[in-house]
């Protein structure tokens, strides 16, 4: 899954491809370094973001998702807003990827009525508080709890169970040592029989690890959590730099799974 953040104030690539024309640039781009979906989002979630208007959020993706549809691209609106969801489902997308894994009354019914794809993250508290000090007794145990019984409200709301996939949220309320557990420990979140989804692209925790401050920068460490997540059975992998990821990927798959 390639990100395309059609916003100013990303951690990472925020301003970069704000406007249209050059979001629908690198969704290509993407697409062509071996991208299987576009995921695109109108809000930052960075740590300490403010929410964004649902207009302002639709204002921004609806050009870019109704392009990338009309050239063949599948499409992944990232929001958790169902207004701004169902309008982008509307325009072509076919998954809802939302870290607050369904937390507007309306998403459910909308993703559900609209026969999509949803991604349900966890996150403790919202993007503006979630850093400030997160904790728990067993983060994974605590991560994985939660999501079973968003993907059981879920499937009770109308989604198709085989339309769900689960995220543990790396970076979305958790130190260091959270991260680091919830990847050692994805064989866990597997094995609630729902795909998993990783997106550790560029994080800070792998800035902790490396010493790498710009985001931009720490592509190579999120190679390395790609490999390990494929290995480890993740069944998607978010991240901005496709083409690196995308080769560690098919090694780790092919790796893994070969039997002597």
């Amino acid at each position: 899954m390639g990100i395309v953040n059609v916003t100013p104030d990303s951690f990472s690539d925020g301003g970069h491809f704000a406007s249209a024309d050059r979001a629908i640039t690198h969704g290509r781009e993407l697409l062509a370094a071996g991208a299987d979906l576009i995921d695109v989002g109108g809000e930052s979630t960075r740590p300490g973001s403010e929410p964004v208007a649902a207009a302002a959020e639709l204002e921004r993706i609806l050009p870019v998702v109704e392009t990338l549809v009309d050239e063949g691209a599948v499409i992944s609106v990232d929001t958790a807003k169902a207004e701004v969801a169902g309008r982008a489902l509307e325009a072509g997308a076919e998954l809802v990827n939302d870290v607050t894994a369904g937390a507007d009354p309306e998403m459910l019914p909308t993703v559900a009525g609209a026969g999509a794809g949803l991604v349900l993250m966890h996150m403790q508290g919202t993007p503006r508080t979630m850093q400030d000090d997160p904790r728990y007794d067993d983060v994974v145990g605590e991560v994985r709890a939660f999501l079973e019984e968003r993907a059981g409200s879920a499937v009770a709301a109308g989604v198709a169970p085989t339309s769900i996939v689960i995220d543990p949220g790396i970076g979305f309320g958790k130190t260091l040592h959270h991260n680091l557990e919830l990847i050692r420990s994805l064989g866990d979140l597997i094995s609630t029989g729902w795909p998993v989804m990783v997106g550790a692209s560029r994080k800070g925790f792998l800035g902790l690890i490396t010493g790498e401050n710009d985001p931009s920068r720490r592509d190579t460490a999120t190679t390395a959590v790609t490999a390990l997540a494929v290995a480890r059975g993740a069944a998607v992998i978010r991240v901005h730099d496709v083409a690196s990821s995308r080769q560690a990927a098919d090694v780790a798959w092919a790796v893994a799974r070969t039997r002597i």
